[in-house]
């Protein structure tokens, strides 16, 4: 198993892309702990890992706390003994609009949320990684330079403002041996919604890749197992392109 006697912290386990990493990693034999706001749809995933044989425990924590964040990574480390991979994959406040339509205090809000979220648990996750000299943050969205579409507003905005973070934090932690890497997707169409408003953008994700299909869950899973394990050792400080071609060199 790629990730055995390994623990990690799912930040947002219970969404969709979320519950995929989860998955895969209890899978690849990760001591799983699933931290989100809401206990019922956290114990849904736990019972499904469990099902399957994996480990899971979970966790309400609000990830704006910062004091309740790093609480709850100290008790990770209790249990688990350490802490080895951590993911945010919480959910981002999100205004699809032209950005002159935009208020800027719903923008000016939303990108501090979303960048005070990941700085708070890399944080946490840095501190207790970098006494063991080892570990392995991912993130998930990407910068894609080559995006020129209109009406994203703010969420193509907050992935490339989290990139900015992910490469500061791989240079002052790689000297740990900690590696960051971002999963850059261009859509991941089976969690939009199951209505027909969506169909055009799900058709568009498939219509605009190499492959002619949209990334899945599943492969978000894989390749997020794949990336933090000893298998992808050497790499760091860059974006795995899971993205079925959309986006290409």
């Amino acid at each position: 198993m790629l990730l055995e006697n390994r623990t990690a912290v799912i930040y947002g386990a219970a969404g969709e892309i979320g519950s995929a990493i989860a998955e895969a990693f209890a899978a690849e034999g990760a001591n799983c702990f699933l931290v989100g706001r809401t206990a019922a749809t956290l114990d849904t995933v736990a019972g499904k890992i469990r099902a399957a044989g994996g480990r899971a425990e979970t966790a309400v924590v609000d990830v704006y706390d910062a004091a309740a964040v790093d609480d709850h990574a100290a008790t990770v480390v209790e249990k688990g003994g350490s802490l080895d991979i951590s993911v945010n994959v919480t959910s981002q406040e999100t205004h699809f609009a032209p950005l002159a339509d935009i208020a800027v205090t719903d923008f000016a809000q939303a990108v501090a949320k979303t960048l005070t979220s990941q700085l708070i648990t890399t944080k946490a996750a840095a501190r207790h990684m970098v006494e063991q000299e080892s570990g392995v943050i991912l993130f998930f969205g990407g910068s894609d330079y080559s995006n020129k579409m209109p009406g994203l507003g703010n969420v193509q905005i907050q992935f490339d403002a989290i990139e900015g973070l992910r490469r500061q934090w791989a240079c002052e932690l790689g000297p740990h041996n900690i590696r960051l890497i971002t999963l850059l997707s261009g859509g991941i169409a089976e969690t939009f919604p199951n209505i027909p408003e969506m169909d055009a953008a799900k058709q568009a994700i498939i219509d605009t890749s190499l492959l002619k299909r949209a990334a899945t869950r599943a492969d978000v899973g894989h390749v997020a197992a794949f990336a933090a394990s000893d298998h992808a050792a050497a790499i760091t400080d860059t974006q795995l392109n899971i993205s079925c071609g959309t986006f290409c060199d």
